[in-house]
């Protein structure tokens, strides 16, 4: 099996049906994305597979013929941190952080297709990541943030 991960091709053995979850924690050691429900409810998974935010507990590795990122590549290679991870930061978004690599990467996702979103929009794409410890306004003024950051204002 063959998967493109941020950037680097890897060359694998795997059974045909494992979820690209474990096959990117347990095979690839790529540990942003988390395990949470299993179900692909919560989103703690999500990575960035063709611009879309998926639950990659919920696909097939095997399945995946596009490239994946995650945010252990979303920095760039100097170490500067997307715009995104730098308004998390700003905005003291995290407090325990367990859910917050699939926040991140949802909210990535986000804004590559709409650059400015409205709240509703924001509570919308966002609505499947949970966050247990309610920090769900704070996430909202680090997309905002993220979003001016982007667009250069």
């Amino acid at each position: 099996m063959n998967l493109t991960v941020n950037g680097k091709v890897y060359s694998f053995e795997a059974e045909p049906d494992m979820p690209l979850l474990w096959a990117l924690r347990d095979i690839l050691d790529i540990k942003g994305p988390k395990f949470g429900c299993g179900a692909g409810l919560c989103g703690a998974c999500t990575v960035i597979i063709d611009g879309q935010a998926v639950r990659s507990c919920q696909i097939p590795a095997a399945d995946v013929t596009s490239e994946i990122r995650t945010i252990d590549g979303l920095a760039n290679n100097d170490g500067t941190l997307h715009p995104v991870q730098q308004a998390w930061m700003d905005e003291q978004v995290a407090q325990c952080g367990y859910c917050q690599a699939g926040q991140i990467m949802n909210a990535v996702a986000l804004l590559e297709t709409n650059p400015q979103p409205s709240d509703a929009d924001i509570d919308g794409a966002m609505a499947g990541n949970l966050c247990r410890c309610g920090t769900y306004p704070r996430i909202r003024a680090a997309i905002k943030r993220a979003a001016n950051e982007m667009a250069g204002t």
